[in-house]
């Protein structure tokens, strides 16, 4: 990190804009040397730790100098040299971004201070239900994965003023390639990929890629085992010298069994900590979340002449859960064990979203300069049903009995009840001027205007909303050298919300804001990217947990303000030696100016390197440190003091075609609590060690 500040406080000559053996990469040239438009650069077969450019933010194809927010990307090299296989291990690695897994198959995400509910698709946004993700979400399809923090209201017609990830899938190349790989380790962990990308014609113009994963494995949870494919093909095709038209096809299968459906009850009912086992659950094996997504897209790009570029893009999502689960809540007596309820439900839950998008990008020549002009239009259906059928609740247990697992699978009664049934959509219109003002000062004005509808109810009661909001974004940037820039911005967004309060009344919208202002630096042709930021996040009327009752968790709405400032730096620091990360300090206070949502680390910090020997390149040694400070429960009877975790990796290049590897997490061994948002939590992994051997053609 102190590298990243030194370079950005060195305004470096135009002779450190390169490198030796240090190429610029082609971000949008094609292997004929033809332009070509994607949704975001390719990182395979790359080295590299960052991007050339990228389209999160604005949908035009910036440099991350160029753009007036947070960006930090996670590339395809990265990915493999560290296995971040699934989403949570990946956004562990990215600065400013919480995992909070506050049970084995649901994880929330927060940044400066805020819960992230929204990811994209190749930029098409694609909200949680709940605002929670379910299940897991497997790397392998995905070329790389960018992170816009701040509010992404330009683009976005959900979120918060937090992050948006966006996942940029794999594409056809033009030419045969193909790799496979095997792995295994703690926990009888076994996973097998393979991926494969064929031209279907002679000079390319029809290709197709397909990308299947198997994963089997227990876990340091006791009873716990998942078990995740994923199967992924596309077929992309030019229509000629202009227009490339594309489609395909995602399925993962997610089954898990021990499944937490919340987690550990952490104190005694006098208020002293319970200490458990590292491996400690209370699910017995039955309980069990079952998770399949479906994903079918298309998208057709068209060069119109003039450098204007439509781009219509479709995905069409359905998610299925069938889970059967088993909850605990209350604290024991701490001699005799009383005091624990069970409460064992079965839920069928089927999700629908529909999202159809267009938008149109290009230069306008006015006053003598060249400016550029983004213009688009997105409509958004969702359905979410919640089916529910509940056997014998508030059953009396006691500690020991649920620690062990004994609790025996109820006869949960075969109708279930709709319990919840949700009908949400959205229409947005959005643009942006670029305007080139000055050679070194560019000026970014846009807006979204966005229609939000819902209809229907939850548990009873009606879940109805219907507003219009116009969401103005504003951003500049001031080349102060050849190689830094200052800029800042201003975003807003607003979220409509599914939790309920107490009284089981929805809660009202979420309107939020982000102002953000900095440097930043690109070096060695863009191979090297840093920046620092200072940001004010204000979001109102937040959901926070507020405690549980017949049989479902509450919420009240908060307002809240983050101040901070972020570090953020990625690339090539020297030939063979590739690193990304980053810090972030900030506060969070409420409308009293007191600290609120201390469940969320107001300091966190992220290392990622590898080293690769110029004189022994088949060699590449690497480590990642991720730190965060203290956190605290929302009724403040238990904390997480600040703890760091250190993984490693080591690959060796047998032939050209065949590397075996090995990677170890939590070296140290530390031993933490993995989330503190709601009044129960669980123990994060002990040491693992994961070896792999891959091929490729």
């Amino acid at each position: 990190m102190s590298i990243a500040l030194a370079l950005l406080a060195a305004v470096a000559d135009p002779s450190a804009a390169t490198v030796e053996g240090a190429a610029v990469p082609a971000a949008n040239v094609d292997q004929r040397g033809e332009e070509i438009v994607v949704t975001g650069t390719r990182t395979e077969g790359s080295e590299d730790y960052t991007i050339s450019s990228q389209s999160t933010a604005t949908r035009l194809p910036l440099t991350l100098r160029e753009t007036p927010q947070s960006i930090s990307t996670v590339t395809r090299a990265q990915i493999q040299d560290f296995q971040l296989n699934d989403i949570n291990a990946l956004l562990t690695t990215v600065p400013g971004i919480n995992v909070q897994a506050v049970e084995s198959d649901r994880v929330y995400y927060s940044a400066r201070g805020f819960d992230i509910q929204t990811f994209q698709i190749d930029g098409i946004g694609v909200p949680f239900a709940f605002g929670i993700q379910t299940g897991s979400i497997d790397t392998a399809i995905y070329d790389h994965i960018e992170v816009l923090r701040g509010a992404p209201g330009l683009l976005s017609s959900t979120g918060n003023p937090s992050a948006v990830v966006n996942f940029i899938r794999k594409r056809p190349t033009r030419e045969l390639s193909a790799s496979a790989s095997a792995q295994y380790g703690s926990f009888d962990t076994l996973r097998l990929d393979a991926d494969v990308s064929v031209p279907l014609t002679g000079d390319g113009s029809i290709r197709a890629r397909g990308v299947g994963v198997y994963q089997d494995g227990d876990s340091h949870l006791d009873r716990y085992h998942l078990r995740r494919w994923t199967g992924y093909g596309i077929v992309e095709a030019d229509l000629g010298a202009n227009t490339t038209i594309s489609g395909g096809y995602g399925h993962q299968d997610h089954q898990s069994h021990g499944a937490l459906w919340g987690s550990l009850p952490l104190t005694y009912s006098d208020g002293t900590r319970i200490d458990y086992d590292r491996s400690s659950s209370v699910a017995p094996d039955w309980s069990s979340w079952n998770v399949i997504d479906r994903q079918i897209f298309g998208d057709i790009t068209h060069k119109l002449g003039n450098d204007w570029v439509v781009r219509v893009s479709a995905i069409r999502r359905a998610t299925n859960e069938d889970n059967e689960l088993f909850y605990v809540y209350g604290n024991p007596d701490r001699t005799t064990g009383t005091g624990i309820l069970a409460y064992p439900g079965a839920f069928l839950a089927p999700t629908r979203n529909l999202t159809l998008e267009a938008y149109a990008t290009g230069p306008l020549n006015l006053f003598g300069r060249r400016h550029e002009v983004m213009l688009g239009v997105n409509r958004s259906a969702q359905t979410y049903k919640q089916y529910s059928s509940y056997a014998a609740v508030d059953v009396p247990v006691l500690l020991p009995d649920i620690l062990a697992g004994s609790y025996p699978k109820p006869n949960f009664p075969q109708t279930y009840t709709l319990s919840l049934d949700q009908h949400t959509r959205r229409e947005t219109a959005y643009g942006m001027v670029r305007l080139d003002l000055a050679d070194p000062l560019k000026l970014m004005l846009g807006a979204n205007l966005t229609h939000a509808k819902s209809d229907g109810y939850s548990y009873g009661v009606p879940s109805r909303f219907d507003a219009t909001r116009f969401l103005p974004f504003v951003g500049a940037v001031l080349d102060l050298s050849t190689n830094v820039s200052a800029y800042a911005s201003y975003a807003t967004i607003f979220n409509p919300q599914t939790e309920t309060d107490v009284d089981n009344r929805i809660l009202a919208p979420i309107r939020g804001n982000n102002l953000e202002a900095g440097l930043k630096g690109a070096w060695y042709g863009g191979r090297l990217n840093a920046s620092v930021a200072v940001f004010q996040t204000r979001q109102d009327n937040t959901a926070e947990y507020a405690g549980f009752a017949n049989g479902r968790s509450y919420y009240t709405g908060i307002d809240a303000k983050s101040e901070g400032i972020e570090l953020d730096f990625g690339g090539q620091i020297a030939p063979g030696l590739q690193a990304t990360g980053g810090y972030t300090l900030m506060r969070i206070e409420g409308e009293d100016g007191q600290p609120v949502r201390r469940y969320v680390p107001r300091n966190t910090g992220r290392l990622n390197l590898s080293y690769a020997p110029p004189a022994l390149p088949a060699l590449k040694l690497g480590a990642s440190a991720q730190y965060q400070s203290r956190i605290v429960n929302p009724s403040g009877v238990f904390r997480q003091k600040d703890y760091a975790l250190l993984d490693l990796f080591a690959r060796y290049a047998l032939t050209d075609r065949i590397s075996v590897s090995a990677n170890l997490r939590n070296v140290t061994n530390t031993r933490y609590l993995v989330a503190a948002n709601v009044d129960q939590s669980y123990y994060g992994a002990p040491r693992t060690v994961l070896g792999t051997i891959s091929v490729r053609y």
